[in-house]
């Protein structure tokens, strides 16, 4: 008797269940045995779909658009149960998502005197060669989990070690499955997968391309970033861990973590170089200088406001289809990513976000700007990072100018071990110094008035404030007709289109002032020669300071940092940054010297809840969906609201109306409407309606039928802007 797994493909050709399971199963074991997981992999590959086999789903099979298909997976769950129990959360979920211990147990309960299923693993024992291990699983569990189990005195650790363990088993049985299905509906696709470069053809285009600048220059910036460069080189033949990468603006940070990659990762076999970045406008910058060294084709830039051609109507090269492909999975030699991208993964239940994990396994994991991670949930980032070093073959390096006190202390369970790439960084600091800071007396407090006299006594200055309310408080003491404003009051168009006329003012000297909340701290390349910043958090002071004299055209810039007398401020963790800092500062700490840094987070990692939505306790009852929900980097309190953005009106309202039609909507109509969105408070969205300001589109994006003004963006009269948007 013949079994399917799925329906006919374009020629005509049902997909063998046998041999369907039997693929997934070699495919599962040889993503899982990157970390020695390779016998789970193959089971669990094994035994997913054994529910398919009943003859209600073969039925199914013969004319699948006559209903919804019988459920498939949990005879293989049950199955699973007298082999190795906690599979069962991986074939229960390989569709709809690891479930929670509670749930699965109830519906097992419920399923296991089903009589279909005892029907279907009958067909499926008399149907192939094998059901079951020839000995029991437990014996083929890592090393690190059997020592863990017989020696562990923590017993929490433990069960979060084996929360993790079989996210990353799922992950291997969920791409596993994905690429054999896809194998049968589209060869083609599957085709367009391979001839990716490896990492040493990589390493020869970066190396080619480094001897064009490393010590081409005897200046002191480019001897500095000479030596940093072949530090980094140097220390990539250490043996794998977590490193540290401590560069001052200017250092050439973004070349030599990828020089530390490449080398490493060929050094030790490893598969891939991983890029994790906070902010989409840096993650654009610096794929950008990657795709300049290796090429436009095999930088995969994976994050929300990127969008793949293959998804529009539009003609796409191969690479194109390449890259919208290597998203799903992450199979690609150099990725560029968000962290919020990353670390969501890698707490996700879903079988999407799960399904690129076990491609992180044998990698070096590069994360930039690593002060901006979450603290609220730096206790559960800190212990995932440590396990995929410790077990999952991944090398993982902290790149920052304000490295944080992220080490194992009294205050924090942080990393062990973790190894400076540059030795003795600070006297690179010293060097690279380019800006004066400047504090008034403890105790003085400007006005927004102050301030904005200190703006109009020079023709180029930047103020960074806090909050969107303090940026038009300056903007309208300052009173001047051709200052300009940057929020996320703005949506991104109105942004872009700002910093370029930023860029062009600084370029020709013309006067150019502009009033700016954090959005424009990190990695924004804009140079001016005066930078003011209202006291907040110490690593946002330097973030803001990074964009004056930024290019060492002045012998020393100015960093002013004052106190506002209507100054606010962020709640939460923010706050107690700024309290942090106001105590460092009035102790005339030397904010050019790392280890200021090193101090001020060991200092707020004291004050704040670093596991605040209890993500950790959730983890050890392998409560998978509570765990997803819980672990959110940004909270999720607004939704997206498209602006008129007069540049672009007409694409817009075409955009607008494709949705509107009814029927589903192309996703690229939705990613087109990305840099026209401005994110709005979810609770004022009733309000808003009944204001006429407001207008759904479709379910979760809405219409702004307010006003936008040119330099401030989304505006309500008479509304404090502050509760208006995020």
């Amino acid at each position: 008797m013949s079994f399917y797994a799925h329906s006919e493909n374009r020629l005509g050709v049902k997909h063998d269940l046998v041999t369907h399971l039997e693929r997934v199963a070699e495919l599962a074991s040889q993503f899982a045995g990157k970390f020695g997981a390779a016998d789970f992999g193959y089971w669990a590959g094994l035994w997913h779909d054994l529910g398919k086999f009943h003859p209600d789903f073969q039925a199914y099979i013969a004319s699948p658009e006559s209903h919804r298909g019988p459920d498939h997976s949990s005879a293989g769950a049950i199955h699973a149960v007298d082999g190795f129990d906690l599979l069962a959360f991986l074939v229960a979920g390989h569709h709809s998502g690891l479930p929670s211990k509670t749930d699965l147990k109830l519906r097992l309960e419920k399923k296991k005197t089903s009589q279909k299923v005892t029907e279907a693993l009958e067909l499926a024992g008399s149907a192939l060669a094998r059901v079951s291990p020839d000995r029991p699983l437990p014996d083929s569990l890592p090393f690190f989990l059997k020592r863990a189990s017989a020696t562990q005195s923590d017993g929490e650790h433990l069960f979060r070690q084996t929360e993790f363990f079989l996210r990353m088993v799922f992950s291997a049985l969920v791409d596993a499955d994905f690429l054999d299905t896809e194998t049968h509906f589209d060869s083609n696709r599957s085709r367009n997968r391979t001839g990716v470069p490896s990492l040493s053809e990589m390493w020869d285009r970066f190396e080619a391309d480094q001897t064009k600048l490393t010590g081409q220059n005897a200046d002191s910036l480019n001897l500095i970033r000479h030596e940093i460069y072949q530090s980094s080189v140097t220390a990539a033949t250490a043996d794998q861990g977590i490193f540290a990468l401590t560069v001052p603006t200017g250092g050439g940070k973004t070349r030599s973590a990828m020089a530390f990659g490449l080398r490493h990762a060929l050094r030790h076999g490893l598969e891939r170089v991983i890029v994790a970045i906070p902010y989409t406008s840096i993650i654009e910058q610096t794929a950008k200088v990657y795709r300049e060294i290796f090429g436009e084709e095999w930088v995969l830039e994976h994050h929300s406001a990127v969008g793949f051609g293959a998804e529009s109507c539009d003609p796409v090269s191969r690479q194109d289809v390449w890259a919208r492909l290597a998203s799903e999975n992450w199979d690609a030699p150099i990725v560029v990513t968000t962290t919020v991208q990353l670390f969501e993964s890698l707490f996700a239940n879903r079988t999407q976000p799960c399904r690129k994990l076990h491609n992180i396994a044998g990698s070096v994991l590069i994360l930039d700007e690593v002060q901006t991670l979450p603290v609220h949930l730096l206790d559960p980032i800190l212990d995932v990072l440590q396990e995929l070093t410790d077990h999952y073959r991944v090398t993982v390096v902290l790149c920052t100018a304000t490295q944080p006190a992220f080490t194992d202390g009294q205050y924090l369970k942080g990393l062990r071990n973790v190894r400076e790439i540059i030795p003795n960084p600070s006297r690179h600091f010293s060097a690279l110094k380019r800006v004066r800071y400047e504090y008034p007396l403890a105790g003085e407090r400007w006005s927004w008035d102050r301030a904005a006299e200190e703006m109009r006594a020079i023709s180029q200055a930047l103020a960074v404030v806090n909050t969107k309310k303090d940026a038009f408080a300056l903007l309208d003491a300052l009173n001047d007709p051709i200052a300009l404003h940057l929020s996320t009051q703005m949506c991104g168009a109105h942004r872009l289109a700002t910093l370029a006329e930023v860029r062009r003012r600084l370029d020709t000297a013309e006067p150019c002032r502009l009033v700016a909340t954090q959005v424009v701290e990190a990695g924004v390349d804009i140079d001016f020669p005066l930078v003011l910043r209202v006291i907040g958090p110490l690593d946002r002071i330097v973030q803001a300071a990074g964009r004056c004299n930024r290019e060492g055209k002045l012998k020393e810039g100015r960093v002013v940092i004052f106190d506002p007398v209507e100054g606010s401020s962020p709640p939460g963790i923010y706050r107690t940054g700024l309290d942090t800092a106001i105590s460092l500062l009035a102790n005339q700490c030397d904010l050019h010297e790392p280890e200021t840094y090193r101090k001020y987070f060991q200092l707020l990692f004291q004050a704040a809840d670093l596991d605040s939505k209890e993500v950790q306790s959730s983890r050890k009852f392998l409560d998978y969906p509570t765990v997803a929900n819980k672990f959110r980097m940004i909270d999720d309190d607004s939704a997206p609201a498209v602006v008129s953005w007069p540049e672009s009106r007409d694409e817009i309202n075409r955009l607008l109306g494709l949705i509107r039609s009814g029927g589903e909507a192309p996703r690229w109509a939705f990613r087109r409407l990305q840099p026209y969105i401005v994110s709005i408070r979810s609770r004022l969205i009733p309000s808003y309606q009944q204001k006429g300001l407001l207008q759904e589109v479709a379910p979760g994006l809405w219409e702004w039928l307010g006003g936008y003004d040119k330099v401030r963006g989304l505006v309500e009269s008479g509304r404090d802007p502050e509760t208006l948007v995020l």
